[in-house]
């Protein structure tokens, strides 16, 4: 429980630290920082032997990169534009939508009404509703979604991390030009640089070596359900290190889809997993 704890508000004060390095470096600049700590990490720990790759498990692999590279960028963008606690609440419908495809349950079903309509009340319209925010959060949504089933192909094709530390390598090349460009035309100060390399550590490294100890010892089904309430964490976080005010309604709709997470994933199948590799 300590580490399943640790690892949840280690990824969402990793990314309220990232958020301070914004106005310097921007959200590219973070998530290239970022992507190269995760591909150090997950190449020292996966050790891929590339060369022995085939073509049919090259082409998950690469897929997988994409969706790393897309998944952070969009979140952290949209971090920055509507806040930590809301974009990570959008962001958890990518698991649930997973946990809720091809079910016929009339409880699923009230999951995805209750969800729909929690993200309605999220996405009120107002003079001040960021949308493009809000459709950035979703995007990776989709991305958490595709990286889960990404992950499974992954997983069959490729023994141990090898397949998620090649698709990280991968990422973090793509970002090299765009990095150093972002950097380059936009120079870090000292503490700039710190956050984005703490926000590297705390949101990818960290969190992975916790989730690898803590599946040794709990159900991986027991494990993404109790991931469900990493939007909580991230509301709390954002309060507290960000100064990031949340209504009534918001809270109760975070409350919301934190409970259709729980219960889908209660009833789903215990190969579907929320944890995510970067």
């Amino acid at each position: 429980m300590v580490l399943m704890v640790g690892s949840g508000l280690s990824n969402q004060v990793g990314a309220s630290v990232a958020a301070l390095a914004f106005p310097v470096i921007g959200p590219v600049g973070v998530v290239a920082v970022r992507q190269w700590v995760a591909a150090g990490v997950l190449w020292a720990v996966g050790r891929p032997r590339l060369r022995s790759f085939s073509a049919a498990q090259w082409r998950p692999v690469l897929g997988l990169a994409l969706v790393f590279a897309a998944m952070n960028l969009s979140l952290y963008t949209a971090i920055d534009r509507i806040g930590l606690g809301l974009a990570v609440t959008l962001e958890f419908l990518g698991p649930l939508t997973v946990a809720l495809a091809g079910s016929r349950r009339r409880t699923d079903a009230l999951c995805a009404v209750a969800a729909a309509a929690a993200v309605a009340v999220l996405a009120r319209p107002s003079p001040s509703t960021d949308y493009l925010g809000i459709g950035l959060a979703l995007l990776a949504a989709v991305c958490w979604g595709c990286y889960i089933l990404l992950n499974r192909t992954v997983g069959r094709r490729l023994p141990g991390l090898e397949g998620s530390a090649a698709a990280a390598a991968v990422s973090g090349a793509l970002y090299i030009p765009i990095g150093a460009l972002v950097l380059w035309q936009h120079p870090p100060t000292p503490a700039a640089l710190a956050c984005a390399l703490a926000a590297g550590v705390l949101s990818s490294a960290v969190p992975f070596l916790a989730d690898l100890l803590a599946l040794r010892r709990v159900p991986a089904h027991f494990f993404g359900v109790f991931m469900s309430v990493n939007p909580v964490f991230a509301a709390v976080v954002g309060l507290v290190v960000l100064d990031q005010h949340l209504d009534s309604a918001a809270w109760a709709a975070i409350l919301v889809i934190v409970g259709a997470n729980t219960v889908a994933l209660t009833a789903a199948s215990p190969t579907t997993k929320i944890r995510r590799a970067t």
